[in-house]
């Protein structure tokens, strides 16, 4: 199967329902979570049985990284049962680069297909540090970097 010169692998998801918990605490069991390896984590507003508003945690992590999710999401939350999908995962190569701006050098990742740059994301610590530093809209800081890679590499702007 071609994949378009993307990168893959493998991850898997793990779910789960929450109609009982403090918000509170499920931002916390989020940090706990990154801490100790998934690749990502987030929640979505769902409606159980009964009508009870509810969150759906997700995790998405690397296989090997499983038990350590579960331990985590079992002794954090109120779930009892976890669900796991295996899934494919294309992906961009990445790079960081410095760029420079006029609110200073702002850290941007670069997201690349064979060597072409498909995508420029500014870093959000960087773009808050310099933001604080100069007192300047964070999403104006945002813009200045994707101009200041633009600028810096001949891809207009």
């Amino acid at each position: 199967m071609d994949l378009g010169g993307y990168e893959t692998d493998w991850v898997t998801r793990i779910s789960t329902n929450l109609d009982d918990l403090s918000p509170e605490i499920t931002g916390a069991v989020m940090d706990k979570l990154l801490a100790v390896g998934a690749l990502d984590v987030w929640f979505t507003a769902i409606q159980m049985k009964k009508n009870r508003p509810a969150v759906e945690l997700s995790v998405l992590c690397e296989e090997e990284n499983v038990g350590v999710m579960a331990e985590v999401i079992f002794g954090e939350t109120s779930a009892f049962g976890l669900r796991m999908e295996k899934m494919a995962r294309l992906k961009l190569d990445r790079r960081f680069e410095r760029v420079e701006t006029e609110f200073g050098e702002v850290t941007v990742k670069l997201g690349l297909r064979g060597g072409e740059v498909i995508q420029v994301a500014p870093e959000f610590a960087s773009c808050q540090a310099a933001s604080e530093r100069t007192g300047k809209a964070l999403r104006l800081i945002y813009a200045a970097a994707v101009q200041g890679y633009t600028r810096a590499n001949g891809r207009g702007g």
